[in-house]
């Protein structure tokens, strides 16, 4: 005599709901950033109150970091101006040593970054990026005062 078993329906259900809970709460910590830095990220604003100093020859760039990660800013460009190779700042944010200009931005700082820009026009227009180690560009127009 041979004997089909199986599980019953309700059993399959069960199971099959306990699975879908368990994928879904840890699809919800990846995103959320539950399980550690895994789903941080690094988001640089920049105000619109950025300018260029073109008498004093300083780019005057007002940021935040609203990310939930350290941004790591390695380089600052100027379109069409030559820009300085180290940067400066108004807070104690900056980790350069020796030779390294990487300036590391922590989350939910604001404050003021300095760049030296040769050969600004008064009253021209701009456009900076800022690039940052986790390969993200962020761009900006400011203009030369």
């Amino acid at each position: 005599m041979k004997l089909n078993k199986a599980i019953s329906p309700i059993l399959a259900t069960v199971i099959l709901i306990a699975v879908t809970l368990v994928i879904a709460i840890g699809v919800i910590g990846w995103i959320m950033g539950i399980w550690g830095t895994f789903g941080a990220t690094e988001t640089i604003q920049i105000y619109p109150d950025s300018y260029i100093n073109a008498s004093g020859n300083v780019l005057v760039l007002h940021t935040k970091n609203t990310g939930s990660a350290t941004a790591v800013i390695y380089k600052i460009e100027v379109v069409g101006l030559a820009t300085g190779s180290t940067f400066g700042s108004s807070t104690t944010f900056i980790t350069t040593t020796g030779t390294s200009t990487d300036v590391s931005v922590p989350p939910g700082w604001e404050g003021y970054i300095t760049v030296g820009v040769t050969g600004a026009v008064a009253g021209t227009t701009y456009q900076v990026k800022i690039y940052t180690k986790a390969g993200n560009v962020y761009s900006a127009t400011v203009q030369a005062k």
